[in-house]
């Protein structure tokens, strides 16, 4: 009898030798998942379908980068959840561009709360910690994303995921105290560096 994991590993090669047929049988069997994801995280049902498509386009361009350290559909969350994640951040730069009009001042923009300070600061630990979360393993990641960024469930993250829940609880604890001991190290060695 095929495994789950030995049939997905089986079609990644098909896709990647060209077959157009395995690539259809990929995104019928991961996009429940995918639509999951996005509509928990955007609100507007055009962006959805757009970035439905979008992630589909880049598992497609990185399939190759697929080093079967985590289950298919693990990396093809962590696809689903990057991408949304640069959509938001792309669409919070375009908000406050148009807040800020070529004619504001620094005075203008620092009237209505909004410093250049805490925007670059925001950004650059935001970025950090984006950092961080992308040198976690794969699907520590996932769930730290899913459970924070997302305010998915244990049980949510489980049925998604394909995993038990204990299994969940235990990798979003480890993924905690990893990001922890990371950004601890980080931040100290970025004051002293200063």
């Amino acid at each position: 009898m095929e495994s789950q994991l030995d049939r997905s590993l089986l079609v990644v090669e098909a896709v990647l030798g060209g077959d157009h047929k395995a690539y259809r049988e990929l995104v019928t069997a991961n996009q429940r998942m995918v639509e999951v994801i996005i509509s928990r995280m955007i609100a507007n049902d055009e962006d959805r379908r757009d970035l439905c498509q979008e992630v589909f386009v880049r598992v497609y361009e990185r399939l190759g980068q697929f080093n079967r350290e985590s289950k298919l559909s693990t990396w093809i969350a962590r696809i689903a959840i990057n991408t949304c994640l640069h959509h938001v951040e792309k669409k919070r730069v375009l908000l406050y561009e148009d807040q800020v009009s070529d004619e504001s001042t620094v005075d203008d923009v620092c009237d209505e709360g909004i410093s250049p300070e805490s925007i670059t600061s925001d950004r650059q630990a935001a970025v950090k910690l984006a950092e961080e979360i992308d040198r976690l393993p794969v699907v520590w990641g996932t769930i730290l994303s899913l459970f924070h960024l997302h305010d998915m469930s244990y049980t949510e993250i489980s049925g998604l995921m394909k995993l038990p829940e204990g299994t969940v609880k235990s990798y979003l604890h480890r993924a905690r105290k990893l990001l922890k001991e990371r950004l601890t190290d980080r931040f100290a060695r970025e004051d002293l560096c200063a």
